[in-house]
């Protein structure tokens, strides 16, 4: 009797022993947060968008974490635990989405810390109590409205990373890259955890600081019925659509019937109506094709991507620029319609005014779509500073060109209703006239804003070197992408330098990036071109130099607005603090391996 009990006893010791050793330590990160995704990874097919998500939401978890229990990163301990936590939320997407043989990331980096720093105490002891009360006062109100979010992240810029020169080899993977320059990130997470009173996990907050936006959580039911109102809207909007399609190529075989072997004319005291505008002329295509010699190569100043432009004369002798759209689409109607509309719909002694246009179907070349403006005999900006202009811009001439381009883009975005946002400003785009008074033209990118509205997602338009970085990466479109493109202008007038600096072996340099490395280390008037003549006094010339600078800010909320360029140009009013420029969490990996190598040779250099 007694041998069967310790039989059974024995029995039960090695069950419970081996119960212990199978138990699993559990991860006290809460990856349950990652639920609420937005639609934007469900949809996108970019798989480095797909990992920059993840990380974004992997920082939004420390961060959450940090706020609870005043540390940055779990024990070692927690290593595996915690990464089969995060796998487990994207095992439910499509072919079961797996992080590691996808991103090639490494599970050490969700509990190793950066340069020893992993308590709330250990990194506030590396920031000033200035700079922390900064920060929370900034940053504790509810971040909903850009203003909001634009002093939390100024605050924020201001706390100090961890410091680190190390230089990293050419071959490092990813997750190194980016775990050696988290030590940045180490501000954002610390103002979502401790300087907002809403927490990291608010949508707000996140959105703000993380740049990761979640779902509004719906019940099921309300889903439901929004997605049978959405069907059944789409259905019937089919249907409109199918019946107006037919009833328009109805009358669009009927018109080409009864215009065959005919020119649509009209005389050019005619008075036609677009985009509510009644002082256009509609010209003849018999008067535009006499006014520039039946469009002669000879009389051609200009390409674009939907059209040539020509030098023409009109009977009264008056000298215009005839801007003939190519392709004549479904595409590129829309494109000349939305063109005419915009720039009839502003006045501004700093916009090209619009003298008119010309729609027309003729037998040989088909459909035309024609805009008429006054011609402006100095050419572009672009031509003086890089064509064969024989003499350089004085410098009084480039302060006119700085200060009336930034009077038409405010114009643009405070005085037209609703505001415009242009989307492509560079040198071709700004024309000078006989006095070299700058004139903002090509709208055909242009967006106009919707009032209230603090930005629009949009697809991404514009010129490589002068797009803005929010804009071009996650094609976030606002005011302030205008302001960015102006300051690449106005490096461009200051420098004589163009938009991409070539630094061999196809390699090239933003002359933004070029010209905040000079700046940092106290060389701003080594940016300005030699030999400008007439050239201002050096504070001027540094103002210039420092504000367009601050336009070209990585940073949305750090660059002014264009009623702030305009004010600080054409007074005395100083250029604001420039913040540095370090690379957030939300940064694409190029980005930040070659911030990383730019700084290693400024310290260098330095």
């Amino acid at each position: 009797m007694i041998s069967t009990f310790f039989f059974f006893l024995v029995l039960n010791l090695g069950f419970i022993s081996s119960q212990s050793t199978n138990t699993t330590v559990s991860c006290p990160l809460d990856f349950t947060i990652l639920s609420r995704l937005s639609e934007a990874f469900r949809s996108s097919k970019d798989p480095v968008s797909q990992c920059k998500l993840i990380l974004q939401g992997i920082r939004l978890v420390q961060s959450d974490y940090l706020h609870h229990s005043n540390s940055f990163f779990v024990s070692t301990a927690f290593t595996e635990s915690c990464w089969q936590s995060l796998q487990s939320v994207f095992n439910e997407y499509p072919n079961n989405f797996n992080i590691q043989s996808t991103c090639g990331f490494q599970t050490q980096f969700i509990t190793q810390g950066c340069h020893n720093i992993t308590t709330r105490g250990q990194y506030e002891s590396k920031n000033s109590q200035s700079t922390l009360n900064s920060v929370m006062k900034a940053c504790k109100k509810s971040l909903q409205d850009r203003n909001s979010c634009a002093e939390c992240s100024l605050a924020t810029s201001g706390l100090r990373p961890s410091d680190s020169h190390e230089v990293l080899p050419s071959d490092v993977i990813g997750w190194k890259v980016y775990y050696e320059s988290d030590c940045v990130g180490y501000r954002w997470m610390y103002a979502a955890a401790f300087g907002n009173s809403y927490g990291p996990t608010d949508r707000h907050t996140s959105d703000c600081l993380l740049a990761l936006t979640f779902d509004m959580p719906k019940s099921r039911k309300k889903h439901r019925k929004t997605m049978i109102f959405v069907f059944l809207a789409f259905g019937f909007l089919v249907l409109v659509m199918a019946f107006v399609g037919i009833l328009w190529m109805w009358r669009y075989k009927l018109n080409m019937y009864k215009r065959q072997n005919k020119v649509f004319n009209s005389s050019p005291s005619d008075l036609e109506m677009i985009g509510g505008d009644t002082r256009l002329i509609k010209f003849s295509f018999s008067e535009v094709q006499k006014a520039t010699s039946n469009f002669s190569v000879l009389n051609m100043i200009g390409r674009g991507k939907y059209g040539n432009v020509f030098k023409g004369v009109l009977p009264d002798g008056t000298e215009v620029a005839v801007k003939r759209f190519k392709n004549c689409s479904v595409a590129g109607d829309a494109s000349f319609v939305h063109e005419v509309e915009v720039i009839a719909s502003v006045l501004h002694v700093n916009l090209v005014a619009l003298r008119g246009y010309c729609i027309a179907i003729t037998k040989f070349e088909g459909c035309q779509r024609i805009i008429v403006c006054d011609l402006m005999k100095n050419g572009s900006l672009h031509d003086h500073l890089f064509g064969s202009a024989e003499k350089k811009l004085s410098w009084p001439i480039r302060q006119k060109i700085a200060l009336g381009t930034a009077r038409g883009l405010a114009y643009l975005h405070y005085g037209a209703q609703p505001a415009i946002i242009h989307r492509d400003i560079k040198g071709c785009n700004i024309l000078l006239d006989d006095d070299f008074e700058p004139k903002v033209a090509d709208f055909g990118l242009a967006k106009f804003a919707p009032e209230g509205v603090s930005h629009m997602s949009t697809r991404v338009a514009g010129t490589m070197g002068y797009v803005a970085p929010e804009y071009s990466l996650y094609g976030k479109l606002t005011e302030r992408s205008d302001v960015y493109s102006f300051g690449v202008v106005l490096l461009e007038l200051l420098s004589g330098k163009k938009a991409l600096l070539r630094d061999g072996d196809d390699q090239h340099t933003l002359v933004a990036d070029w010209a905040w490395s000079l700046v940092k280390t106290g060389r701003a008037l080594d940016i300005v071109e030699v030999g400008i003549p007439e050239l201002g006094p050096p504070e001027v010339i540094e103002k210039y130099v420092l504000l367009a600078v601050l336009c070209c800010h990585p940073q949305l909320y750090a660059r002014p607005t264009m009623d702030q360029v305009v004010k600080i140009l054409d007074s005395n009013f100083p250029v604001p603090v420039i913040p540095d420029r370090s690379i957030p969490v939300t940064s694409a990996f190029d980005d930040i391996q070659k911030f990383t190598m730019t700084n290693y040779k400024s310290q260098t250099h330095i």
